[in-house]
């Protein structure tokens, strides 16, 4: 594998590393701020909505970025963007002011995070890439789960928290000064797919992976925000109702390089449909199990191992069916996926949750995986109906 071993490869993933440790912090600092400063739910989620609106707002235009600017330059230009933004809210608590803040930061990691998963999939070839992006997902996973943590301690600094944050970003600078070679394929296509890659041709040829994003950017926000609210619904304390997000997530960060190997060997479009499949059937059994811990516990881990692998591997699918400009507004989509459901997920299934009961939460997770089944097998419609007309043209 050489990818893995390559110094670029190592040095991206650090950075990217480093940048989710800073993500993971600022976060549920924000929303310790927030509420230490008598502020409501309303306003927290305010702010996690401008955030996501930011990504939103730059996602059609990252392959141009990259493209004028240099892909090396840009994700330069993006931590310095987020350490600042997130610098600068130590020094006000004008909420307007906090808003835009968000926002800029949101617009700076959509940035980040669409090059590098592009950069990603171009460093691996088509044997080791499902164990390249594997790595490189499991890493940032990690470092995320950091971040709560470290708030932990640092949330009392109150002179200095959101500088501490900030400078976290400004922590990947170093690692991205090692990279020796700037993808130029990511800066330009030189295989007749336009020079920006536009998003009208790519996002017709990837409809399973847009879904597939969104129902994952979906289950992480509901897994964290949500499914302590449904433990505890079903005579589950609130202490072990919290673990629950934390057994999903196990298995989300521990399951994806088994995974990624499996579908090199398998074949990516099979191990994909595949986790499909076990979260729709997984999921309802979720409200009968949690009355028996002996098997609620592994339930929640396998789920979370599948529903990270379908996102894990819609970013495999993309490199293996985009090169250049193109791989970077499909990135690009794929980013903006997860913000929109990022955005309007939590509002959904908080609303039916509180019409209909807690259980609405394992509906809307399970409608959201069915959806994206049903997607993969459009796309196999289609991609067999092409190739049966290229036959019959032969």
């Amino acid at each position: 594998m050489k990818a893995v071993l390559s110094r670029d490869f190592l040095a991206l993933i650090l950075s990217v590393a480093v940048v989710g440790l800073g993500l993971g912090a600022t976060l549920p600092l924000t929303a310790l701020a927030l509420t230490q400063a008598g502020r409501g739910t309303d306003i927290v989620g305010l702010m996690t909505a401008m955030q996501a609106g930011g990504g939103l707002v730059i996602a059609p235009f990252a392959s141009r970025i990259a493209a004028r600017a240099g892909a090396r330059e840009t994700i330069v230009g993006t931590v310095i963007v987020a350490a600042l933004a997130t610098i600068a809210m130590q020094f006000s608590i004008d909420l307007w002011l906090w808003a835009v803040l968000r926002f800029l930061c949101g617009a700076a990691l959509m940035l980040l995070f669409t090059i590098g998963e592009a950069w990603v999939t171009q460093l691996a070839d088509a044997s080791t890439r499902g164990r390249v992006v594997a790595i490189y997902a499991t890493n940032f996973t990690l470092f995320q789960m950091a971040g709560p943590v470290l708030v932990s301690v640092i949330g009392g600094w109150q002179s200095m928290r959101f500088a501490v944050c900030g400078a976290i970003f400004l922590l990947a600078l170093p690692a991205l000064a090692t990279i020796r070679v700037s993808p130029h394929a990511l800066e330009s296509s030189g295989d007749g797919d336009g020079a920006h890659g536009d998003w009208r041709r790519v996002l017709p040829r990837m409809p399973a992976l847009v879904v597939g994003t969104g129902f994952f950017a979906l289950f992480d926000t509901l897994a964290l925000s949500l499914m302590p609210l449904f433990a505890m619904s079903h005579g589950v304390s609130a202490k072990v109702g919290v673990l629950f997000a934390s057994a999903i997530l196990l298995g989300d960060t521990t399951m994806q390089f088994p995974i990624g190997w499996l579908a090199d060997r398998v074949g990516r479009a099979k191990v994909h449909a595949g986790a499909g499949v076990v979260v729709v059937a997984l999921l309802p059994m979720l409200p009968w199990a949690v009355a028996y811990p002996w098997l609620c516990w592994p339930l929640l881990f396998v789920i979370g191992a599948a529903a990270g692998s379908i996102y894990t591997l819609s970013i495999v699918a993309c490199g293996e069916r985009f090169r250049g400009a193109m791989l970077v507004s499909a990135t690009a989509i794929v980013g903006a996926s997860w913000s929109a459901a990022s955005f309007g997920g939590p509002i959904v299934a908080g609303m039916l949750m509180r019409r209909i009961g807690a259980d609405a939460l394992i509906g809307v997770l399970a409608a959201a995986a069915a959806l994206f089944l049903v997607a993969v097998w459009c796309e196999r419609r289609v991609a067999g109906g092409i190739g049966r007309t290229h036959a019959a043209d032969d």
